[in-house]
C-alpha cells in the first residue's frame, strides 16, 4: 500500500468518508462544469428533494441549509471548493456573511453564473 493520497483507492476511501452533504456538494459542482458555481440553497434543495415526504412543506429544504454551509466551510478549508461572495474568493477561516456561491477550487475567482 502506498502513502500517496491521489491513488484511486485513497480518493475513493476519502470520498466515502465524507458527509453525504459534502459528497453531494462536490458531485453537483462537478456536474455544473468548470467556471460554474451554485448557491447553498440549490444544494440544499437537491439534498432535500429525495427525502421529501407528502406531509413536508414546500420549503422543507431550508432545514438542510445549516448543514450545507457547514460542509461548504469544511470543503473550502480542505481546499476542495472555494466560497465566492460578489465573485471574489473568500477566506474560509474568516467569518463570511451575506449571499455566497460555491465553486470547485480549480475554477477559482472566475466562477459564477
Amino acid at each position: 500500500m502506498t502513502d500517496q493520497p491521489d491513488t484511486p483507492q485513497a480518493v475513493d476511501s476519502e470520498a466515502a468518508a465524507l458527509d453525504p452533504v459534502a459528497r453531494l456538494t462536490l458531485d453537483l459542482l462537478a456536474d455544473a462544469g468548470p467556471g460554474q458555481s451554485l448557491s447553498p440553497a440549490e444544494i440544499a434543495q437537491a439534498f432535500a428533494e429525495p427525502r421529501r415526504k407528502k406531509s413536508d412543506p414546500p420549503d422543507h429544504w431550508r432545514r438542510y441549509m445549516n448543514a450545507v454551509r457547514q460542509q461548504a466551510l469544511y470543503l473550502a478549508r480542505a481546499g476542495r471548493i472555494v466560497i465566492l461572495r460578489r465573485g471574489q474568493v473568500q477566506d474560509p477561516q474568516a467569518p463570511i456573511k451575506g449571499v455566497i456561491r460555491l465553486a470547485l477550487a480549480e475554477a477559482g475567482p472566475k466562477a459564477g453564473r
